[in-house]
């Protein structure tokens, strides 16, 4: 697992509401965001999301879980109000959950639904509830998080690349409506990252499936969720004050990479 020097005070005095926070990439962006000062109210369905919360506010960190489906707008509504009566302000959203519901020729309108509803709808729903109190403090950070998926073509994919890429364009349009008020809203596209979803498909065996899968990167190995916290964390910090309506890949090269691949097998391997 890899880690990374976390910058000491940069989001100090400042509130974060993150959803799907409780496992993989949304857990990074909370434990990061925590390690650098910000408090933080997370949403998430996975119980497990309570012992993570103990465990931070064990640490010392200010803390807070909501349990609940971002499918349903009632929740994210009391979210954000129980979040800023508990803080006293939004800083920062980072949009994260959704429902990984991978169908193709087999698709169901009930599919299409929750895919939609968990994915774009929500990240609007919520970007729509927390404008109100960054509007009010002169500004805020927005960071939705879209994948290599919203690019590009795979099998089987009808719904989580059209959710995705839906993400990517509605980025755009957030971040040219919001920056009249000083919120930014970018997004990020993560490639294959090492989270459980990805061990589950791996049978719990990375040693051997992670030399298979990272030949799709240009690094050669898939990501970690903290590097994608990383890239995160950026953009919503003031070294990105002049960055909106942006996706940033944390992809190893994936995007950037031809049909021939690494290139060890090509016929112009090693020319010059």
């Amino acid at each position: 697992m890899k880690s990374r020097q976390a910058i000491a005070g940069r989001f100090r005095e400042r509130v974060a509401v993150v959803t799907g926070g409780a496992a993989g990439i949304g857990r990074a962006v909370v434990e990061e965001l925590c390690r650098e000062g910000a408090a933080v109210g997370f949403l998430d369905l996975n119980d497990a999301g309570a012992a993570v919360a103990e465990e931070l506010r064990a640490a010392g960190h200010s803390v807070a879980f909501f349990r609940g489906d971002v499918q349903d707008r009632a929740f994210c509504a009391e979210a954000v109000d129980a979040a800023l009566q508990r803080f006293g302000r939004i800083d920062y959203l980072v949009n994260n959950a959704f429902s990984f519901t991978s169908k193709g020729l087999d698709v169901a309108h009930e599919d299409w639904e929750r895919i939609f509803q968990t994915g774009p709808e929500a990240f609007a729903l919520l970007t729509q509830l927390v404008t109100p109190a960054m509007r009010a403090q002169g500004g805020g950070g927005i960071v939705n998080v879209s994948s290599i998926s919203a690019f590009i073509a795979q099998p089987n994919r009808w719904t989580y690349n059209a959710a995705k890429g839906a993400v990517h364009t509605l980025t755009k349009c957030m971040a040219l409506d919001l920056a009249p008020y000083g919120i930014r809203v970018n997004s990020v596209s993560p490639g294959w990252i090492w989270t459980q979803e990805v061990d589950k498909a791996a049978g719990g065996d990375r040693a051997k499936w992670e030399p298979v899968w990272g030949q799709y990167h240009m690094l050669e190995r898939c990501g970690e969720p903290v590097e994608v916290a990383a890239a995160i964390l950026f953009l919503l910090s003031e070294d990105a004050a002049f960055i909106t309506g942006t996706d940033l890949a944390v992809d190893g090269g994936y995007r950037s990479l031809g049909s021939e691949g690494i290139g060890r097998t090509s016929v112009f391997a090693g020319s010059e």
